[in-house]
């Protein structure tokens, strides 16, 4: 071992002393435990740095930087594989891919007219499906160029739209924008509820790439048009075309095209039914688009610019729409549910409705200050029960409640005819005499028009005249019950009082069965089976349902149905309803309801059966209106217009007929001061065997039974407490 020295080495905290060696034992002030207090010499000024020459960058930032790069790196993995997890986990709550299939669209029901035009699209989508090929081609630009400019090039989710979306509503502070393309609306509106959600998002955004797998562009792209929501009710641009232009897609124009391609954004706030203004200025952005895609030209794009706003009804209109809600009613007793498109064929003439519809407007338009009348109704019914035409109210577009075949309305004296009926079948013919006086009733006294009584005449005149006292009394004569029990057999399916009031129609009845009820008297005595459907078939062709007629009954004798004929013949060469006359062998009879609250006109020639009525909803009486009158104005003009070419052809039993008086006269009974005391009439039952039997023959079954006497010419009783103040015959 090495000798040491004497001198012992004690530890120092100072720095190494001159001429120590490396080797020594030492320790600086950094190695204290306890900093010494001893303050630090200053640390010497560095030179400062010539002029121009630029600072070194200190090394802190750079790696600062580089921290956030990794760091951002790390939670971009983070997220990528929480998102994937969000994914997996919402994707497995879904169905296998392999049972995914496109849902059915809601069937369409298009109705059509007797030479096949289209009255109606009716079901959930209101308009039948379209090939991409048939639809015009502006409207497919047009939807792209605003909702997926593109739609042809991404798989089914587009990051650049989404990217876009995104920096456009953080830039607006509120969500104005969607990335969602066209093949993700489409999944949405498919399969998912309109939720906005993470989940329903994901899932849609799972359907979406499925659906590009599955399907081309091209088909994608027409069942997106074909199921997407319009507004105003319509799915799909066949519906929406026809709801907003009255027209077939397959002829929709550009500016057209564009105001539908801008209604998808917000379909009941920019519909043109609702804001004609801001569907158009919807309309111009999609014009621009279309114009920054190349999509058009600056001609196509000047000329769509200047096109008017289209202007939309609030709700369908034309009078059609009456046939096809009523359609629409009997189609599950035709055909139960409806499961697949159909075309029901119906047997309204499109040409005759429209006529129709034209002539109630006009005549309301121009009397609905004058006379106080605000509606009107038409029933057109040839001889095998075919409903030719039906208008249901003066606009379907401010009121779908359907006149013809929903409002039941007292008919006044067109009930009268089935009075006259039961009398004749009873024995007495047009050429009985009855004396046209003012009568009592019980506590009811019926009064003729005006209060003017015309003494001893027939039931022809009677009935071409209109005269309630004679109505009155042939009712007392058959009895109530024989009257209810004619009008039935004849088609009339309201409940009826049978009381005598029913003479002067009091128990309401809709025009639409009032019309039927006549058509045998038109045919000869056959009730048809009223119908509006002719056929019902798929759109491949497939029959569904088909109308075949059957047997029509016999509801009254062939010479009957004649003398009604000669009789109501009368009504319109020299009765009531002379407007009514034109080049036809024509008859019929007007009614006029207690102070003109209804005024009808139901006339029929060999050819058609029409039943006219106008009024008001509220059944506010109107001004002096007769049967006479607005409804034999509108039942001539439709009437002139449906024969035009039409060979004429005569009443059934009314050439070369002539009748005799019941008994020459009929024998009066002086003591019967009041009806109430008259003997019943037979019962129903022997009605019918009557009507029914071959052999039955006419005798004068009424000759003992007495009639009221009558004063000509005496002042009429008017009753405050009477049923009726006034019944009018014309």
């Amino acid at each position: 071992m090495a000798k040491r020295g004497d001198r012992r080495i004690e530890p120092t905290f100072d720095g190494p002393a001159k001429g120590r060696s490396s080797r020594d034992l030492s320790v600086s002030e950094d190695d204290r435990v306890i900093p010494s207090r001893r303050k630090k010499p200053a640390p010497k000024k560095q030179a400062a740095a010539p002029r121009g020459r630029s600072r070194r960058r200190r090394p802190g930032i750079v790696r600062v930087l580089g921290r956030l790069a990794y760091w951002a790196f790390v939670l971009s993995i983070w997220v990528g594989i929480a998102g994937a997890g969000v994914v997996l986990y919402y994707g497995a709550q879904m169905p296998a891919a392999t049972t995914w299939s496109i849902p059915d669209r809601s069937p369409n029901i298009k109705i059509v007219s007797v030479d096949g035009r289209l009255l109606a699209n009716r079901g959930m989508t209101g308009g039948e499906s379209i090939g991409l090929q048939e639809m015009s081609s502006y409207i497919p630009l047009a939807v792209m160029a605003i909702e997926d400019r593109r739609f042809y090039s991404h798989l089914g989710i587009d990051p650049i739209g989404l990217a876009r979306a995104m920096m456009t509503n953080l830039t607006q502070g509120r969500f104005s924008q969607g990335g969602s393309t066209l093949t993700q609306q489409l999944a949405k509106n498919l399969f998912l509820k309109p939720d906005r959600t993470l989940e329903r998002k994901v899932q849609e955004v799972l359907l979406a790439l499925w659906l590009e797998q599955k399907y081309t562009k091209n088909q994608i792209l027409e069942m997106y048009l074909n199921r997407v929501y319009f507004g105003s009710g319509s799915y799909g641009v066949e519906a929406a075309s026809r709801r907003y232009f009255g027209k077939s897609s397959r002829d929709v124009t550009l500016a057209e095209a564009a105001l539908m391609a801008g209604l998808l954004k917000a379909p009941s706030r920019l519909s043109p039914a609702r804001d004609p203004k801001a569907a158009e200025e919807r309309a111009q952005l999609v014009l621009a688009a279309m114009r920054e895609e190349k999509m058009i030209g600056d001609k196509e794009l000047t000329m769509a610019m200047t096109a008017p706003a289209t202007r939309a009804a609030a709700y369908w209109t034309g009078s059609e729409n009456y046939v096809a809600d009523r359609v629409m009613e009997e189609l599950p007793g035709l055909i139960g549910e409806v499961r697949s498109d159909i075309i029901v064929d119906t047997t309204v003439d499109l040409d005759l409705q429209e006529l129709a519809e034209t002539s109630i407007r006009r005549l309301v338009d121009e009397n609905r200050e004058t006379l106080n009348v605000s509606q009107g109704a038409l029933v057109s019914i040839d001889n095998s029960g075919a409903v030719r035409a039906m208008v249901g109210g003066y606009d379907y577009a401010t009121s779908q409640f359907d006149r013809a075949s929903e409002a039941r309305r007292q008919p006044g004296s067109a009930f009268k005819p089935f009075v006259f009926m039961a009398a004749l079948e009873q024995g007495r013919t047009p050429d009985s005499v009855r004396n046209d006086a003012p009568i009592k009733i019980g506590k009811w006294t019926p009064e003729n028009y005006n209060g003017k009584y015309y003494g001893e005449v027939t039931l022809a005149t009677a009935l071409a005249k209109s005269l309630n006292s004679v109505a009155a009394q042939l009712a007392m004569e058959v009895g109530p019950e024989a009257v209810v029990e004619a009008a039935q057999r004849m088609g009339i399916e309201s409940t009826l009082q049978a009381n005598t009031t029913l003479a002067l129609g009091t128990s309401e009845v809709t025009p639409l069965e009032l019309t039927a009820a006549y058509v045998p008297f038109a045919n000869g005595g056959y009730r048809p089976d009223v119908h509006f459907v002719q056929r019902i078939t798929t759109t491949e062709g497939e029959v569904l349902y088909e109308f075949t007629g059957g047997a029509n009954p016999r509801v009254v004798r062939a010479e009957i149905a004649g003398m009604m004929n000669t009789m109501m013949t009368e009504t319109v060469e020299t009765g009531t309803a002379r407007k009514a006359a034109f080049a036809w062998p024509a008859a019929g009879k007007t009614g006029t309801s207690q102070n003109s609250r209804d005024a009808w006109f139901v006339g029929y020639t060999a050819n058609l059966t029409t039943g006219v009525w106008f009024g008001n909803d509220d059944g506010a009486p109107m001004k002096k209106v007769t049967g006479g009158a607005l409804p034999a104005q509108a039942w001539h003009e439709f009437m002139v217009a449906a024969h035009e070419g039409v060979p004429v052809a005569a009443l059934p039993g009314t050439q070369g007929v002539t009748y005799g008086p019941d008994n020459a006269r009929p024998t009066e009974t002086p003591l019967a001061q009041d009806l109430d005391s008259f003997p019943e009439a037979p019962p129903a039952e022997r009605q019918a065997q009557r009507v029914d039997g071959a052999a039955a023959d006419y005798e004068d079954s009424t000759a003992s039974i007495p009639r009221p006497p009558g004063d000509v010419g005496q002042p009429a009783t008017r009753r405050s407490t009477s049923i009726l103040d006034i019944l009018t015959g014309g």
